[in-house]
């Protein structure tokens, strides 16, 4: 199972840098608008914030901060290997007990919060796109079997 939620964060990862390459594009940088940003933004925050929790440290971003475009390969990279790390060493079936981000107490396994993060990253990815779409710029396609057709 831990090579599959593997292949699944490759995914997201795979997925996540490529809307940064195209946001970088020189071509769209006036065009990309600042909600598509502040989707990304959020996708990278939340991840590490899971990432803190699964370590059992507090959150330590808020989960809508906007992150400097020149960051964002960075953040995305740091928090693909930490959760690898964190996915190599947890036990899936592990309780790990956290507060959200309005402070009140949760508790799941560590599995769930690893298909949660690729999941909201999907869900978030189809936002920009959108986003992208209304600005007459292309989207990246990113479904799941397209990844797979392509490896």
């Amino acid at each position: 199972m831990k090579d599959y939620f593997k292949e699944l964060l490759e995914y997201s990862h795979y997925y996540n840098l490529a809307i940064i390459k195209k946001f970088n594009d020189g071509d769209l940088e006036f065009m990309i608008p600042e909600r598509a940003i502040e989707l990304l933004s959020h996708i990278l925050n939340a991840q590490k914030i899971w990432n803190e929790r699964l370590k059992g440290n507090s959150d330590i971003i808020k989960v809508w901060e906007v992150q400097k475009a020149d960051k964002l390969e960075t953040f995305e990279k740091e928090n693909f290997q930490e959760t690898l790390d964190i996915l190599e060493k947890e036990d899936l079936e592990r309780i790990v007990s956290f507060k959200n981000t309005k402070g009140e107490s949760y508790q799941n396994v560590v599995k769930d919060i690893i298909f949660h993060i690729v999941n909201h990253s999907t869900y978030h990815r189809g936002q920009i796109a959108t986003e992208l779409r209304a600005q007459g710029i292309d989207p990246i396609v990113s479904d799941f079997v397209y990844y797979k057709l392509g490896k």
